[in-house]
């Protein structure tokens, strides 16, 4: 039997060099802030509300640029079992904030690679590419 892929969609929020990223509490796994879509839900729309849920950021779905969808083993599922995570470009000067469900934010960069699930490491490497971050 095969599981459905997880269909999931994050935000990029990129200041000096360095992207927005966060920690579930008691968790020590680097995230992208996001989530699944849900039912009727656009990859955009989603990407919004859980910037919202996660990182009390107001953000305008029409406002949100995809970047890329990343396809990668899904961190904590059984093998085989794929994310696929369409990254949205985020611009907003309000102060991210963790939520209930979010222990820490972190702004990081591709020295905290080692601190990422498979996806949330294949983002950083594809940002460093393009030359956003470092």
């Amino acid at each position: 039997m095969t599981l459905p892929d997880l269909l999931v969609a994050a935000i990029a929020l990129v200041r000096d060099r360095r992207v927005l990223m966060v920690t579930a509490r008691d968790r020590d796994v680097f995230y992208m802030p996001g989530g699944k879509i849900d039912p009727g839900e656009t990859p955009a729309q989603a990407a919004a509300r859980e910037a919202f849920e996660e990182v009390a950021l107001v953000l305008d779905p029409d406002g949100l640029h995809e970047l890329f969808e990343v396809v990668t083993q899904a961190h904590g599922e059984p093998d085989g079992r794929l994310v696929r995570m369409r990254v949205f470009h985020a611009e907003t000067d309000a102060a991210p904030a963790a939520s209930a469900e979010v222990g820490a934010l972190h702004w990081v960069t591709t020295a905290d690679l080692d601190h990422c699930p498979p996806a949330g490491a294949d983002v950083l490497r594809r940002l460093a590419a393009s030359g956003v971050i470092d």
